[in-house]
């Protein structure tokens, strides 16, 4: 008794599974571990009034805030916000236990000790000229690596209905060229 295999038949079961494991194995490479974003919201001169009883034109407030988020799928531990000039006031959103190191001269260091996934913290800044919001801010980074700087805000992500299928078009898509690629590796090694 002769068992044959139709070489069609096996490339056509074998092209879903190669995608799927390997897109099992991109997913957990690419989404399992922390991935910080951060991101500039506003920067603002506010101008104050003069003051009335002599006369005399008060210098502008300035102020900026930050973002840092970790869109991973891991913790991210010691999260380090870099200052090159460290401002006289900085707010927290939501507060956050958090220590500063202070560098050489100006400079200092915020260090929050886990940022969960989904997690994000606001840092306000208030400060007066001639400091820009540029002249402060420096690298943002975990003990997993560094954030990436994004520049537009994030929105809203599309519905799970529509990203689900969007993911099965791109299987299929990812399926029928691997079959193809398969079936064209017979006449390739010939």
């Amino acid at each position: 008794m002769s068992f044959e295999i139709d070489f069609e038949a096996f490339i056509k079961l074998l092209s879903p599974l190669v995608v799927a494991i390997i897109g099992f194995i991109a997913k957990n490479y690419f989404e399992g571990k922390p991935k910080l974003i951060t991101y500039l919201v506003h920067s603002v001169a506010h101008p104050m009034p003069p003051n009335l009883s002599t006369g005399q034109l008060l210098v502008d407030v300035h102020t900026h805030t930050i973002v840092v988020m970790n869109t991973g799928k891991k913790t991210a531990h010691n999260v380090r916000i870099d200052h090159a000039f460290f401002p006289i006031s900085y707010v927290l959103t939501p507060p956050k236990n958090h220590t500063v190191t202070h560098g050489q001269g100006p400079s200092a260091e915020i260090c929050i000790p886990v940022l969960v996934p989904n997690e994000q913290i606001s840092i306000s800044y208030l400060y007066f000229p001639p400091i820009t919001w540029s002249q402060i801010n420096g690298w943002v980074k975990c003990d997993e690596g560094l954030a990436k700087t994004i520049q537009v805000i994030p929105s809203t992500p599309p519905p799970k209905p529509l990203l689900w299928l969007l993911r099965t078009l791109m299987f299929i898509g990812a399926s029928t060229v691997v079959y193809w690629a398969l079936r064209a590796l017979p006449s390739l090694l010939k």
